[in-house]
């Protein structure tokens, strides 16, 4: 029989310990942020009805995912996303559930599609949403969680922003220049590629969308100069211009007021790809621009009740763990890993090792990380062990402190030495 070599799937990772330690890290720093804010953590199956994401994206996802057909005869799929999961739980529990649901999740998703910097075909994210709650602080509670998230991994204003902006600010907008409900959805596919595509072709897609001529100036303008006030200047005046814009004021008004405000831009060229958000999105970026975009959410008010359940509001929020790693190394906020243990465990003959188990078991079941050689190898070979293994503290058993009942403490750091009696180890 031959040896086979077997080489990882492209685009999946392996967690060797130093890079686990990293992802914990993250993850760490989610569940913290998460759980201060009052969100309970959620997990799903990491295979679902094909149909519950075509229910949502449309049959043109189906080519970007994991799909097969089971042993038992039906369409299936590895989970691209949490929220349709999201919906399809809710659907079947919310209406027993106090409002607003406040749920998170870390769960791990697959697409098959091109990998490239910042976008592999597997990765965690975290699912952040408030369900059941229609009012502007809930989408102002939920990017606070997102822009925490990050605060808590050591990043600042310096380093992201969150630029934000309002569906039906944009409806109204466009609606003002001629734009039919029937066009809307052209219309924000064109917004939505203003910053990868020549002004002349966003203008063409526009007016393809019904875009009125004279507009079309004013509304390229105001995307590239994206704020509240470009939009006040250019179509304000009109009733239900203003009143979006009031809405999305608010918006910013409680995130200042939370002390967030240094990272928070509007930027109304931000559009969220996907048709099912309904009002307020959002996307965090790096500030020097070199990565993709770290996260992306916003209000969905309609999702639910298109899998079967309640009626009800909701927004949230999908980060990944790719892009964020990438800023964090760049940053210099990935931490360093070292190998470390507690106690190490010396013996001197082998006729003490039964003494040396019973107090490593000890010392183990009192909570402190101990390890010992699983072989008999000489005293220099143990200590050189205990170095590689980053111990704080050798304890060391030879036949005169076992007669005398004690073991010799050597603390690593400073090397200072004393007796411990090894029943006082034993009793933690």
């Amino acid at each position: 029989m031959t040896a086979q070599s077997f080489s990882r799937l492209p685009g999946f990772r392996d967690f060797p310990p130093e890079d686990l330690a990293f992802r914990a890290h993250i993850f760490e720093a989610w569940r913290t942020v998460a759980r201060r804010y009052g969100f309970q953590e959620y997990d799903g199956p990491p295979l679902e009805a094909l149909d519950l994401y075509v229910e949502k994206s449309g049959e043109e996802i189906v080519g970007q995912l994991y799909a097969f057909t089971d042993k038992g005869d039906r369409e299936v799929a590895l989970r691209p996303e949490m929220t349709p999961s999201l919906a399809r739980i809710l659907a079947e529990r919310s209406r027993a559930l106090p409002k607003p649901i406040r749920w998170f999740s870390i769960p791990q998703l697959f697409r098959y599609e091109r990998q490239q910097r910042g976008r592999l075909r597997e990765h965690f994210q975290w699912n952040v949403d408030i369900v059941g709650e229609e009012g502007v602080a809930a989408d102002a509670e939920v990017l606070a969680v997102a822009i925490d998230g990050l605060r808590e991994l050591g990043l600042g204003p310096e380093d992201f922003r969150a630029r934000v902006s309002d569906r039906r600010l944009l409806s109204a907008i466009l609606s003002s220049t001629g734009v039919e409900p029937a066009g809307m959805d052209d219309a924000f596919a064109a917004i939505d590629k203003i910053e990868r595509e020549p002004r002349e072709r966003v203008r063409a897609r526009l007016a393809g969308a019904g875009v009125g001529e004279s507009d079309a100036d004013a509304v390229l303008t105001l995307f590239q100069d994206g704020g509240a006030e470009a939009a006040r200047e250019a179509f304000g005046g009109r009733e239900a211009v203003d009143s979006e814009l009031a809405r999305l004021e608010e918006y910013v008004a409680i995130l200042g007021a939370m002390g967030l405000g240094a990272f928070v831009e509007v930027d109304l060229a931000i559009v969220r790809g996907l048709a099912y958000y309904t009002g307020i999105v959002f996307e965090l970026f790096d500030r020097l621009g070199s990565l993709r975009a770290i996260c992306g959410g916003g209000r969905y008010d309609r999702l639910l009740e298109r899998v079967g359940g309640e009626a009800l509001p909701a927004v949230g929020f999908g980060m990944g763990d790719v892009v964020l790693g990438e800023l964090l190394r760049e940053r210099g906020r990935a931490p360093g890993h070292a190998r470390g243990v507690d106690d190490y465990l010396v013996v001197i003959g082998e006729a003490q090792r039964s003494v040396m188990l019973r107090v490593a078991h000890a010392l183990r079941s009192s909570g402190r990380s101990v390890l010992y050689s699983l072989k008999d190898q000489s005293v220099r070979k143990q200590f050189k062990a205990a170095e590689s293994e980053g111990a704080a503290r050798v304890l060391v058993l030879g036949p005169d402190e076992a007669a005398r009942g004690v073991l010799v403490a050597r603390d690593m750091g400073t090397g200072l030495e004393e007796e411990i009696a090894i029943t006082a180890l034993e009793a933690g």
